[in-house]
């Protein structure tokens, strides 16, 4: 347990609320009711080990605060995930209610050590590791086998190792569902491109070789199609997706519009994941407590590459 003020409001709950869910206490020392909850919420975070993190901020002395989460009664707690208020409680509630509270939002034991080894293996790549970076995801996917960021960032270092046999085992369950994830099924077309750069003689061609028999024939979709292959499995994606086009404009559902699909899949290998805050409303919580916080955007380079992309995309099927 800590107590914040307006000055590390923003580093020890908005910021730390992004890896670990924070509780704030709203609370003042003249309210009795305060000081009964104070103790139950303490025991609490010793018990959950973890599992959530003790915020307290005195209501008298930082109004601001206060009322800038339309702290109307004390005590008032709120719980922040991911940036942003979440839920909250007005109130000295029983430690079993507490409890109720707090089961209903946070991760279970499982899923807290899987996040962990989710942050180990995203330190383990920055360092040059990937294989030990891959067996900490799996060890995440063991322990939390519905994790779909844990699942799609292992099949994705899987494949930037070399390891297609393993990436198509991981990525499998996701290809049988329905409705089918874009994100997994973009994975699926990569994995494709790679798979026929180590099957397929035309992988040992050059680009020359390449335009010369597209020469020949301008609707020689088959050989277009292997360039494009070959590009993206080089990561070469803008000069795939123009010879993609290229199929586009002649022949819009050739073989079963593999290109469309397959163009529609670089974009999404492409997209910029999305920032941790949502730009939302919030409005008030299952208790009634008006909740209020704020979201940065996030600005990608690849974006104006992306739209500009989508935009000849749109233009080729219209």
């Amino acid at each position: 347990m800590i107590d914040v003020t307006m000055e590390n409001f923003e580093a020890d709950v908005i910021a730390a609320s992004h890896t670990t869910p924070v509780l704030v206490d709203f609370w003042a020392d003249w309210c009795a009711p305060c000081k009964s909850l104070g103790p139950v919420l303490e025991k609490l975070e010793t018990d959950y080990a973890g599992r959530f993190k003790l915020v307290k901020v005195n209501a008298d002395t930082d109004q601001e605060l206060a009322g800038a989460f339309g702290v109307k009664s004390l005590p008032t707690c709120i719980l922040l995930m991911g940036g942003r208020p979440v839920d909250g409680f007005m109130g000295a509630l029983p430690e079993g209610k507490v409890r109720e509270f707090l089961d209903k939002h946070l991760p279970s034991e499982g899923e807290v050590a899987a996040q962990t080894d989710v942050q180990e293996a995203e330190h383990l790549a920055q360092a040059g590791d990937p294989h030990a970076a891959i067996a900490k995801l799996q060890e995440a996917l063991s322990l939390n086998t519905t994790d779909d960021e844990t699942r799609y960032n292992l099949v994705k270092l899987l494949i930037s190792v070399g390891e297609l046999e393993e990436a198509q085992a991981a990525l499998a369950p996701k290809l049988s569902e329905i409705p089918l994830q874009l994100r997994f099924d973009a994975l699926s077309y990569w994995l494709q491109a790679l798979v026929f750069v180590a099957t397929d003689e035309r992988a040992a061609w050059s680009f020359e070789q390449f335009d010369a028999a597209i020469a020949q024939n301008k609707r020689d979709f088959d050989t277009r199609l292997a360039k494009a292959r070959v590009l993206i499995a080089a990561e070469l994606f803008e000069a795939a997706m123009d010879e993609l086009l290229e199929i586009i404009m002649r022949d819009k559902s050739w073989s079963n519009d593999v290109a469309r699909k397959t163009y529609v899949a670089i974009l999404e290998l492409l997209t910029p994941p999305k920032a941790k805050t949502d730009d939302a409303a919030f409005g008030k919580s299952a208790g009634g407590i008006e909740l209020t916080g704020k979201a940065a955007a996030q600005e990608d380079p690849l974006l104006e590459l992306i739209s500009r992309y989508r935009r000849k995309l749109s233009m080729a099927l219209n």
